[in-house]
């Protein structure tokens, strides 16, 4: 059975009844807030994008012929309404300290601390990774977020970002390269 944003494919979203608009946008709704909720880690942040992303794609719909297509297409809209958000709300978050994509609180550690010391240096460390995290650009924040905490595949994150796994790659391999310069400037390691 068609899901209901194939509607945008066979006609004006304006020209739909008004149930078929809501059942429309309670479709799109569902199938994006996980991603961006995500991603922006708060509810009224992900209602903002919702919308935004929402009312860009019902003005904007191109000529596909399948709903697959339609779909990809409606990911890289929210996407990059997304990342509009968090670039645009940079400075906000920075300035309340909101956790970061990369939540450090959760992780368990391989290896028992013996002593005091050890364990300040392991927290230390800890702080020293999660800023340089925090100083990474959006989009890479998310990547590394997908990668190790969700433990996708490049596929899987390439599917989720409807984009491809050379990309992903690619850009992982930049995230990586830019934590390892800030953390040994920091540490000297």
């Amino acid at each position: 059975m068609p899901s209901k944003i194939s509607l945008l494919l066979t006609c004006n979203y304006e020209a739909l009844t008004a149930e078929a608009q809501k059942e429309v946008y309670m479709e799109f709704y569902k199938l994006m807030y996980g991603a961006i909720l995500f991603m922006v880690k708060e509810h009224a942040g992900t209602e903002d994008v919702i919308q935004e992303a929402f009312l860009k794609v019902i003005k904007h719909v191109p000529d596909f012929d399948e709903e697959d297509r339609l779909k990809a297409w409606i990911r890289v809209v929210v996407k990059n309404c997304t990342f509009n958000y968090l670039r645009k709300h940079k400075k906000v978050r920075n300035e309340v300290d909101v956790e970061s994509v990369f939540i450090h609180d959760s992780i368990s550690y391989a290896t028992v601390a013996g002593t005091i010391e050890q364990e300040v240096e392991l927290k230390a460390m800890t702080e020293a990774v999660d800023k340089c995290l925090q100083e990474l650009k959006p989009e890479y924040r998310v990547l590394i977020e997908l990668r190790w905490k969700q433990s996708m595949s490049y596929k899987e994150i390439a599917d989720f970002l409807a984009t491809n796994e050379q990309t992903v790659k690619y850009k992982l391999h930049r995230a990586r390269e830019l934590i390892k310069k800030r953390f040994s400037k920091d540490w000297g390691v």
